[in-house]
């Protein structure tokens, strides 16, 4: 009895307790909610103030800008306002100068009038006065003005024309009977000494081919191994019907001959594509300038040339591959630098320098191409740059005749030069180059009064012109050879020399009847 009404209690404890925890509860919670909507009004509040305070800083601060910015500007209008203040009292006083000038100017173009007409007038007076003594003089000589002056003109034309032949008859053979022997001594022994085989350059190299399957393989899948070859060489291939040869065309000998040793190890190796192509061009390139090296110092010991700088050295060596109408230029210069030497030491004078001037008359044209001016030029500022010796510097500058020579050894190189690019066969020029000098000697010979006919003989290294008898006397041919002889070396280029050769020819015809 006594647990059921303690179960009765406990429940009914219970059952008062929950509803009452709950509702207790339920005020506790609105009682936090409200705590919090209150303090988010605060925090709502409060931050509105701040922003309020931050718009109104940064108004403030954006206002002091506008007026720093603004006192800048007013300062920068004034200062350019003085500049330009200054500018315009400076053209103000420039135009008041201009103005005093210009007054200054007509006043002594006035004075140079007035002196002006002073002058015409006396010189009115002076051709009167000069008018009235030739009246005179005609009166006395009973011949007038012009009579006069073409008898005297032509009197003293055949005084001087006469004198003048005499006088270069007599020098030049005065000349030949001291010279023309001991040169042809000198010269002949020279050119026997040095005799020289000339072969004659292309522009053109052949690469023999295993097969003709391997142009295909040159070609390459659309081109590619052709085109790369190209591309770095600079160098043409062409690849046509011969049998079994692949063609090498370009103007510059050096990357012609790149290519050819290029494509050689590349037909050798038999592996063709771009990445070995660029590997062998390589290889051919370190080839040549291997070379080149070589070549210098087999050029330097041949001739016996101390003490140059290697760089030089290396650009004589590069001659190997420049030509100069079709003769190649380290042989030339090879062939120059004996015959200088022999000359010196048969006429008593410095072989050494001689032969060292005569082995590098021609260094310029090792670099010609890759620079501006002429080889004679470019030559001369090589061999200050590495303090050549200046005799050789003057004979390098005069071999063409540029500058006057200095010493012996300077018309040594020059006579070696001459006799090296004259030899038979030495030189070859295109045949446009060729026909274009043989008409141009003779429009030149054609262009003197009196010349009946001239024809261009001996390719190009002779003249022959026939004059009219009656208007070129035999003291006028001496002077008209010396002045077409004068002409062609002012106006045109040639190797060699050319001879001048006037013919005069009277002709008297009858019949017998």
């Amino acid at each position: 009895m006594n647990i059921l009404i303690i179960i009765a209690t406990v429940l009914i404890s219970f059952a008062i307790g929950v509803p009452a925890g709950m509702a207790y509860r339920k005020k506790i919670a609105e009682s936090k909610i409200q705590g919090a909507e209150n303090e988010a009004k605060r925090l709502v509040e409060s931050a509105k103030k701040e922003a309020e305070n931050l718009k109104k800083e940064e108004i403030i601060k954006a206002k002091e800008e506008i007026m720093n910015n603004r006192k800048e500007l007013d300062q920068e209008i004034k200062e350019r306002r003085g500049e330009i203040q200054k500018q315009e009292s400076r053209l103000i006083q420039k135009e008041e100068n201009l103005e005093k000038r210009a007054e200054n100017f007509e006043k002594k173009e006035r004075e140079v009038e007035k002196e002006i007409q002073e002058i015409a007038k006396q010189k009115e007076e002076l051709e009167s006065l000069h008018e009235q003594e030739m009246v005179e003089l005609q009166k006395i000589a009973s011949l007038t003005r012009e009579e006069a002056k073409a008898r005297l003109l032509s009197e003293m034309d055949k005084e001087l024309t006469a004198e003048k032949a005499s006088l270069i008859r007599e020098k030049e053979q005065k000349a030949k009977d001291d010279a023309i022997k001991n040169a042809k001594e000198i010269l002949c022994y020279a050119v026997q000494k040095c005799a020289a085989d000339h072969s004659q350059e292309t522009t053109v190299s052949i690469v023999a081919l295993p097969n003709d399957e391997m142009k295909g393989r040159i070609i390459g899948r659309e081109g590619r191994n052709i085109k790369a070859l190209e591309t770095l060489t600079g160098i043409d291939l062409i690849i046509d019907d011969t049998p079994e040869a692949v063609v090498l065309s370009g103007f510059d000998p050096l990357r012609r001959e790149v290519a050819k040793i290029a494509l050689e190890k590349l037909i050798d190796d038999g592996r063709i594509h771009p990445a070995k192509i660029e590997e062998m061009v390589e290889k051919a390139k370190e080839e040549v300038e291997n070379t080149i090296k070589e070549e210098g110092e087999r050029a330097v010991l041949e001739t016996g040339v101390i003490g140059l700088h290697p760089d030089i050295v290396k650009l004589i060596g590069k001659l190997k591959y420049r030509t100069s109408y079709g003769q190649n230029v380290l042989n030339h210069s090879i062939e120059v630098s004996n015959l200088a030497r022999i000359m010196a030491e048969e006429l008593g004078l410095d072989p050494k320098l001689a032969r060292r001037a005569g082995l590098l008359h021609d260094i310029g044209k090792a670099l010609d191409h890759d620079m501006e001016g002429t080889h004679v030029e470019i030559g001369v500022e090589i061999l200050k740059k590495y303090k050549e010796n200046p005799i050789v510097i003057n004979a390098v500058e005069a071999h063409h005749g540029d500058v006057e020579p200095q010493t012996l050894e300077a018309v040594l190189v020059q006579a070696a030069d001459a006799i090296s690019a004259s030899r038979p066969g030495a030189r070859r020029e295109t045949l446009e180059a060729y026909i274009k000098r043989l008409q141009n000697l003779e429009e030149i010979a054609d262009s003197f009064d009196g010349v009946e006919k001239s024809f261009a003989i001996q390719a190009g290294r002779e003249v022959r012109i026939v004059v009219k008898p009656e208007k070129i006397s035999d003291d006028k041919m001496t002077i008209l050879a010396r002045d077409v002889s004068k002409r062609i070396e002012n106006e045109m280029d040639y190797p060699g020399q050319i001879k001048v050769n006037i013919i005069r020819e009277t002709r008297v015809v009858d019949y017998a009847k």
